[in-house]
């Protein structure tokens, strides 16, 4: 089993070394998971295995894995710790960030909302509980642990990983570029695409509303992109560290609206009614949020609808430092 980066030098040697790293790095939390005492070891834990994950998919043409660790196997646990994580950051955005600032009638709405929230999140707990302690999750990590120990290999694997970098990141790439989300909140004239741009609260509300499954769609794209750039930036420069940086914006910002969406939609649900009928303050501070988010998203939004910078991100990708 390859333990350094130094002794790695075929597309099979880093494919093993990413899966290490993030095997270990869920591994590492899993035993505080469990004691549930700090919503930041689920996160980690979680973080892990989105990773491993992706490491799996972005290295499918080297690697043959048994069923039990496929990565289909890892996603199902992973959407378990993701429904508790999910609810964790709700809890923490209401009660820290939104409940200081509201006048007492609606503090007190909020009250029955977040008793609500715990009674969801001790549920979530025991499923998640219930997984990381099934035949299934024990099957997985048996395996995993055992191709570490000997991993098994297709015959591309044997390439020199330089020679192969930009058939290993660009299909992900490609799946960046091309995702649908890009044109919410754009239109198409003549075969060019133009920004709109002078949007009102009111109606990036409604762009949101009708379109904020794409987006949140994308940010996931951005995620899986980011994941994948990060295992291989040993072989590339500057440029491709600010591109990097980039994808994470765009993560960071469709994650702020998706939040947001997320907190609507269960405040919508557990309130049996419009927020604004219960919550107006929070109402109104949710769509301030949303608009800060969206002006913030244009100007990147723009710079990734621009054709010159679709093509050098592509070329970019094509030159990695064989030197590395």
């Amino acid at each position: 089993m390859i333990t350094s980066t130094n002794k790695a030098h075929t597309l099979g040697d880093w494919a093993s070394l990413a899966i290490q790293k993030h095997f270990e790095k869920f591994l590492k939390h899993e035993a505080n998971v469990l004691k549930d005492k700090h919503p930041e070891d689920l996160h980690q834990m979680r973080v892990g295995m989105r990773r491993l994950r992706s490491a799996i998919t972005g290295f499918a043409p080297a690697i043959d894995l048994p069923k039990s660790a496929q990565e289909k196997k890892i996603g199902n646990i992973a959407r378990t710790l993701g429904k508790l994580r999910d609810l964790d950051v709700l809890h923490e955005a209401l009660e820290k960030k939104y409940q200081p600032t509201l006048p007492g009638k609606e503090k007190k709405s909020l009250d029955k909302v977040l008793n609500q929230l715990d009674k969801q999140r001790t549920q979530a707990f025991a499923q998640v509980k219930t997984t990381l302690e099934s035949d299934a999750y024990q099957s997985l990590k048996q395996s995993l642990t055992k191709w570490l120990n000997k991993p098994s290999y297709k015959r591309i694997a044997q390439m020199p990983i330089q020679e192969v970098l930009p058939d290993l990141l660009l299909p992900q790439i490609s799946e960046l570029l091309l995702h649908p989300g890009w044109l919410v909140g754009a239109e198409v004239k003549d075969g060019e695409i133009h920004i709109l741009e002078g949007l009102s609260p009111a109606t990036v509300e409604q762009h949101l509303a009708d379109d904020g499954n794409l987006l949140h769609s994308l940010r996931k794209e951005a995620k899986r992109t980011r994941y994948q750039m990060e295992v291989l930036d040993d072989f590339y420069g500057e440029t491709y560290n600010t591109y990097l940086e980039e994808v994470k914006r765009i993560q960071s910002i469709l994650g702020q609206i998706q939040d947001s969406f997320i907190l609507s939609e269960f405040m919508t649900d557990s309130l049996r009614s419009d927020m604004k009928n219960h919550l107006p303050n929070l109402a109104n501070q949710l769509t301030g949020a949303n608009y800060q988010s969206w002006q913030e998203w244009q100007s990147i939004h723009q710079r990734y609808l621009n054709p010159e910078t679709r093509t050098n991100f592509r070329a970019m990708i094509l030159q990695p430092n064989i030197e590395a």
